[in-house]
């Protein structure tokens, strides 16, 4: 088999893998997000070891593709969250990381990292553990600014400074300054050089693993239910869940009593205008005035909920996943089409290879979105009922 040939096939997997696997975490949520970060450390390295691919335009992919996933990970929340606390405090977590990211690529201060850290991912895995065994309704408003606050100052303002300000490299600062060695050193020449040191750690960790499962069992609040990474297994034992039979894909539109412009259309123009606004900057080749780029969401995102909203009202129903992305993705091949056929004689044609990228992006981005708020809008509605 030929270089250029396994560069390719390597290439398609890793890519395949990180435009898909993140799909999974609506239903899958926290091995899916885990599986989703595992393949974003590893692809670099992936790379670099089997194929011989220039990886000079790798680090803009890399950045964009991290926004897709976590952008799948807010919007799983308004399908799983019952907790509206939880909600609450994640949605603006969610935000002030992608304004902190978009303010990162056209600035360039580093330092805005650290300002606005990812503290989102984090706390999604945070609720996601919780669902594992206990219903999350149980946590209250105070425990969960307690549990953002702590994953906030403990864990991600060090990592943030450790990373974006301070630029170390964890394995060269633990070559150097730990075991006092060259950063080239082996591993396998350090371990033998330190077993005593290594036996230690082993026992170290044992212990730690030991404490933690005795604090698992005997300091937890009793289960709700058994080990479950699965977001559906328990959706009848929460009274939040009841409305979502009703609910037939059809999109956010004829939920919001017959209103056009709100909330949800405003949400959703921001969220892909500062997510495709990061994509814009960090991708190599792709260059758009940000007015140009805003208007031009807003107008996608409009014409496309007319489109699927005419669809509602006809009747239509999208009730699996495939046909809301399907019927979404053709709106807007058909209003990318238009537009290629009108600003055509003024400017250079799409680049068809862009053009597909962000019709994926705003596809699915628009698709779980319509899919996925319904079911949040009548978790409001219960718990204002209640109130």
């Amino acid at each position: 088999m030929g270089g250029d040939t396994n560069d390719l096939i390597v290439f398609l997997i890793v890519l395949g893998l990180r435009l898909f696997v993140p799909l999974a975490i609506p239903r899958f949520p926290l091995p899916a997000i885990i599986a989703a970060m595992i393949i974003d450390a590893a692809d670099q390295t992936i790379f670099q070891n089997y194929t011989t691919l220039n990886l000079d335009w790798y680090q803009g992919y890399d950045k964009a593709l991290d926004v897709y996933y976590l952008a799948i990970a807010y919007i799983a929340t308004m399908r799983n969250w019952t907790n509206l606390h939880a909600f609450g405090v994640g949605r603006f977590l969610w935000y002030y990381r992608l304004i902190g990211v978009v303010l990162f690529e056209a600035l360039q201060i580093r330092a805005l990292l650290f300002i606005f850290p990812n503290t989102f991912e984090y706390f999604f895995d945070f609720i996601e553990g919780v669902r594992t065994r206990w219903n999350p309704r149980r946590l209250t408003k105070r425990r969960v600014i307690y549990a953002a606050a702590f994953i906030w100052i403990v864990i991600k303002l060090p990592q943030e400074y450790w990373i974006h300000i301070a630029q170390m490299d964890v394995t060269d600062f633990v070559r150097e300054n730990i075991f006092g060695v060259p950063v080239d050193t082996p591993w396998g020449t350090i371990v033998s050089d330190n077993i005593p040191i290594f036996i230690g750690l082993i026992l170290a960790i044992a212990g730690l693993v030991l404490l933690l499962r005795w604090v698992f069992v005997h300091k937890l609040p009793k289960p709700d239910w058994g080990w479950t990474f699965d977001a559906d297994s328990h959706r009848d034992t929460d009274p939040a869940y009841a409305q979502e039979r009703t609910l037939k894909g059809t999109g956010y539109q004829a939920n919001e009593a017959e209103q056009f412009f709100n909330n949800g259309l405003i949400e959703k123009i921001v969220l892909l205008s500062l997510t495709v606004g990061i994509f814009v900057q960090v991708l190599p080749g792709i260059h758009i005035p940000t007015l140009r780029l805003v208007i031009g969401i807003a107008i996608i995102v409009i014409l496309n909920t007319l489109i699927t909203e005419f669809f509602a009202r006809s009747g239509m129903s999208f009730d699996t996943a495939m046909r809301s992305f399907l019927s979404v993705a053709v709106a807007n091949l058909l209003i990318v089409v238009v537009y290629d056929l009108i600003f055509r004689r003024n400017e250079e044609s799409l680049d068809i290879g862009a053009t597909i990228f962000f019709l994926f992006l705003f596809s699915i981005i628009i698709a779980l979105f319509d899919r996925y708020r319904p079911i949040y809008l009548q978790r409001v509605k219960m718990e204002e009922s209640l109130a």
